[in-house]
């Protein structure tokens, strides 16, 4: 029986048996007991399926991981220590020194820093493009060894929408996958593998946790992307493995050889596990996350109404909002709702901003978003001060931009808030 995704939030992943824990027990150990050597050897070659050390798999992390992929509609997934590892592992599991990929500029600012600084620094050229790009734009952007393209379902911090399925049609037509990064809407709001993703990831910090306790990411495999139509691209997937005794990925795990791949070879060699206390709190999290991204949503297009009306601000970017510049597309791929994130801009200097931001009560400054608590970051002030205006308007961030994440509070008591504080901000 196919399960709508409220069902799989609750219930997806993990079915126990008689006399078993309903709640996804945590399994709080290094390492597991093998009767003799041979099972144990088996394990290492990948012959049986089993747990051997927590590095690699820990059954509190694969169950909750099994929920997020049914979540999701993949064939597999895997738990890491943070987004940003699950955006490198899914990235370095295709790519290697003297590769190329392509990535959307408008992304999160420690994603650009990854895949501009650091892959760089290990051999992985990276083109950035704007993802409004003209599809000739985009063609041009290929070379010979690029590997795959990358975007953000949702930017960060400018809540721009992606156009999933043209992306996916250019990736695929140079025989490469799409990489899309589903933080900020979830599975509840949009599964990218239904419009031609291929790999997904999230930053399971935010939403999916939902009460900012534990950092964490996620890799899910949709199965769908075909490695072997260009197996001369990915050879870390179509051909032998030595570490493994030649064994190649795609014969002996076909529709799961990336996903597998990412297991027990990027973890096995990087260790950006997931902890089982930390997986225990993320699957707590799903639990409530189709309750709680109906909240975000509805509080969100409340005080984003509000902020539209309001003669102190000078712009506002949501995408649920009639008349925002992504509102047609966001029908398309976000007809739920989108987050609880948005950006806008109030008439005044930096001095404004800051007395304003101050004036805030109920709303807290962080570097967090899309939990529980309603926030607010200045990124010209805060995260990206070391930019000038030029710079930061060629990374996609306006330089009076300010990101308002609504959490799970009363939206009237936010809507006080903000009020109060431009007035605050308003006598000087």
């Amino acid at each position: 029986m196919t399960k709508k995704i409220d069902t799989l939030c609750v219930q997806g992943g993990y079915r126990p048996k008689r006399g078993e824990s309903r709640q996804i027990p945590i399994i709080q150990s290094t390492t597991f007991k093998y009767e003799n050597s041979e099972q144990m050897a088996r394990l290492f070659d990948l012959e049986d399926a089993g747990y051997f050390y927590s590095r690699l798999q820990n059954p509190t992390c694969d169950n909750v991981a099994a929920r997020i992929a049914e979540m999701e509609g993949g064939v597999g997934a895997i738990l890491t220590s943070s987004g940003q590892a699950a955006n490198f592992f899914a990235c370095f599991n295709i790519c290697e020194a003297g590769d190329h990929m392509i990535s959307t500029a408008s992304i999160y600012g420690g994603t650009y820093n990854l895949f501009n600084v650091t892959l760089r620094k290990m051999g992985v050229d990276v083109t950035f493009i704007d993802q409004e790009a003209s599809d000739e734009e985009f063609e041009a952007a290929f070379k010979p060894n690029t590997k795959l393209v990358f975007g953000e379902t949702l930017t960060n911090p400018n809540v721009r929408v992606l156009d999933i399925e043209r992306l996916a049609g250019i990736a695929h037509k140079h025989g490469v996958p799409l990489i899309v990064d589903n933080t900020f809407p979830t599975p509840v709001n949009c599964r990218p593998f239904e419009f031609g993703a291929d790999i997904v990831t999230h930053s399971t910090t935010k939403y999916m946790d939902g009460h900012g306790a534990a950092v964490g990411g996620v890799v899910v495999d949709s199965g769908n992307f075909d490695w072997n139509a260009n197996a001369e691209r990915f050879p870390g997937l179509t051909t032998p493995d030595e570490s493994y005794h030649g064994l190649i990925y795609t014969e002996r795990f076909g529709k799961a050889a990336f996903i597998t791949k990412a297991v027990t070879h990027l973890m096995r060699d990087l260790g950006s596990c997931q902890s089982p206390q930390n997986a225990f709190y993320l699957g707590l999290g799903l639990q409530s996350l189709h309750v709680r991204m109906a909240r975000h949503c509805s509080s969100a297009l409340k005080v984003a109404t509000f902020l539209k009306n309001h003669p102190a601000v000078k712009w506002i970017d949501y995408p649920g909002l009639e008349g925002d510049r992504e509102y047609a597309r966001a029908q398309k791929y976000l007809p739920n709702g989108s987050c609880g994130v948005m950006a806008f801009a109030l008439n005044g200097d930096r001095d404004y901003v800051s007395r304003f931001i101050d004036s805030l009560r109920l709303v807290t400054i962080e570097t967090h978003v899309a939990d529980c608590y309603t926030c607010i970051l200045h990124p010209a002030a805060h995260t990206h001060r070391q930019l000038s205006d030029e710079q930061l308007l060629a990374a996609g961030v306006a330089p009076d931009l300010m990101r308002l994440s609504i959490g799970l509070e009363d939206p009237d008591d936010i809507i006080k808030d903000i009020e109060n504080a431009i007035s605050q901000a308003d006598r000087g």
